[in-house]
């Protein structure tokens, strides 16, 4: 690997982490803000989904543009981290209540679909036979920025023992988005894989969807999906409730909620380098194996909080290992011109889609215990093995990692 490559793939990997730690910067002090505002339920929800709608609204208007395709991809990551990290930043400037907060939330979900996706497809320019890998990496980026704010908000470091100010927190999580931005720009530049800005293709959406190789690797996507974010706002949350009614520290749970979202990076690092060896549907169906599993036990584990830990932790890992490769697939499959707007296409369906789940967990949870509730998660990991089995018996499936399907 040369020097030009190394740089700017670990560059846009700390510019992805940086970038997205806005992503549950308001879900990460609820705690806090239930004291100040006194928040119901449903407003907890709201501090994910908005974020979730906004990022779907963002993707589906840079889909439909081919905003990923006709600009440079850090130009448009810059563009999209001061946006972002000004409207996260808005939220403690202006402490106006709930109601403006998710606005500002769905705002900052806008700006995020100019970073995640853009990131991928500069990975692209770059890499071929290591692009599961290398987007591997940027998924791990990805989960440790999401969750950054967990640890944060572990670690008082601008407040007395306890919480630190959720102010702060927030203040933090701009600060990184703006640094991500500048980052972006002043320092990256597209590989030799960089195809020029393809004509305007107002229906390249619906032609791709069209096409059964890249339906079957989304269908993948969607299977993890439906359980990821509904994982990763509520799991922290769980540990927090099985901590305290057992008698353990808050900060030890606050702690392994951080550690089960951000051993997720090393899954996605793990399974990027298998995959690219040995294939992305067997990966891929493995890791939907492990993390249905999960679903389906880790509730009874509410009243053992280490037992439940280990749990959280080999879901946490298994949960997201298998994202990038999605991701991957997608852009060997589709039309070269456009992989940007392909990527943003599968995101945003990805991200519609765990506004159900993100919905559903708070409601089951009034009427089920903790035992019961995150069985139905697993419904997307058997949805999605069926999907890139398929997959696999296509003969397109050959285009894949170099030939390891």
């Amino acid at each position: 690997m040369n020097n030009s490559k190394l740089r700017n793939l670990v560059l846009i990997a700390i510019a992805e982490l940086l970038g997205m730690s806005v992503w549950f910067s308001a879900s990460a002090v609820i705690p806090q803000l239930n004291i100040e505002w006194n928040i119901s339920e449903v407003q907890k929800s709201w501090l994910t989904m908005s974020v979730q709608i906004g990022f779907v609204v963002g993707a589906l208007i840079s889909a439909t543009l081919n905003l990923s395709d006709k600009i440079k991809s850090y130009r448009l990551f810059f563009y999209s981290g001061i946006l972002g990290g000004l409207f996260n930043l808005l939220i403690p400037v202006f402490n106006s209540g709930i109601e403006i907060t998710i606005v500002l939330r769905f705002l900052t979900g806008v700006t995020l679909a100019g970073i995640y996706p853009p990131a991928m497809k500069f990975i692209t320019t770059w890499c071929k036979e290591d692009r599961g890998l290398w987007i591997g990496i940027l998924v791990g980026s990805t989960t440790m920025g999401s969750a950054l704010p967990h640890l944060i908000n572990a670690f008082p470091i601008f407040g007395e023992m306890g919480m630190p100010p959720w102010q702060d927190v927030l203040y933090f999580t701009s600060i990184n988005s703006f640094a991500a931005a500048i980052l972006a720009l002043i320092t990256l530049k597209e590989g030799p894989f960089s195809t020029k800005a393809p004509p305007f293709n107002l229906r390249f959406a619906i032609d791709a969807l069209k096409y059964k190789p890249v339906r079957l690797a989304n269908f993948g996507y969607l299977g993890h999906m439906w359980e990821l974010y509904a994982m990763w706002a509520w799991v922290p949350i769980l540990i927090i409730e099985s901590f305290e009614q057992n008698g353990y520290s808050v900060f030890a749970a606050r702690v392994v909620g951080f550690a089960s979202l951000g051993i997720g990076a090393v899954g996605s690092i793990t399974a990027g380098k298998l995959a690219d060896k040995f294939g992305r549907t067997k990966l891929t169906s493995l890791s939907l194996l492990i993390s249905g599993l999960c679903c389906l036990v880790v509730g009874f584990f509410f009243n053992s909080p280490i037992l439940l830990s280990i749990v959280c932790l080999i879901w946490g890992f298994a949960v997201v290992a298998d994202s990038a490769q999605f991701s991957a697939a997608v852009s060997e499959l589709t039309d070269q011109r456009y992989v940007g707007s392909a990527l943003t296409i599968q995101t945003s369906l990805g991200f519609l889609l765990t506004l159900v789940t993100l919905q559903l967990i708070p409601i089951l949870k009034e009427i089920f215990s903790w035992q019961f509730i995150f069985s139905i998660l697993a419904i997307g990991p058997i949805f999605g093995i069926s999907s890139m089995l398929s997959l696999r018996k296509l003969p397109e499936a050959e285009k894949m990692a170099s030939g390891n399907k």
